[in-house]
């Protein structure tokens, strides 16, 4: 009598193989798929910023979560509501005139419907008219809901001065 090891084929056990091969496939190409959309959210939370001004943040502000919290970079307070998120930009719009912001290094990891991106900004801004430039360190959380990628937790803060 064979055991029951022995009556799998050969010819199953590649079908096996094969099939959870194209599995490990998809699913590696949804990860880089969302991965790039992520990428995109990023990208379009740096353009939005640049296109809004004090008087009209709300393009930033729509890119986060209903539930979202931010930890600015330039307020001690933490925002926890829409309200106070759109303060803190129309805050940080008017202290950072011309704000535009450059990524570095951004490390985005995804885990089903939610993502890390963390790594290092510049902003970029005029101050009494001259050119003036802040590192700062960031962390994004977004959730993806309905299709889309929101923040629902930013902590940014200013890179701390060189030990000495």
């Amino acid at each position: 009598m064979k055991s029951p090891v022995c009556l799998v084929s050969k010819s199953r056990i590649s079908h096996v193989l094969i099939l959870s091969l194209l599995l490990l496939g998809i699913a590696g190409a949804a990860w880089a798929g969302d991965k790039e959309d992520v990428a995109a959210a990023m990208d379009m939370w740096r353009d939005n910023l640049a296109a809004s001004n004090a008087e009209k943040p709300d393009k930033v502000v729509s890119l986060y979560a209903q539930d979202a919290v931010l930890w600015g970079t330039i307020s001690p307070t933490l925002r926890a509501t829409p309200a106070e998120i759109k303060d803190y930009f129309v805050n940080a719009l008017q202290k950072l005139p011309k704000l535009t912001v450059a990524f570095k290094d951004p490390h985005i990891r995804v885990y089903g419907n939610t993502a890390i991106n963390s790594g290092y900004y510049t902003f970029s801004y005029l101050k009494d008219g001259n050119p003036t430039t802040l590192p700062a360190r960031y962390s994004f959380v977004y959730v993806k809901r309905d299709g889309k990628w929101l923040i629902v937790d930013h902590h940014s803060s200013a890179m701390p001065a060189p030990a000495k």
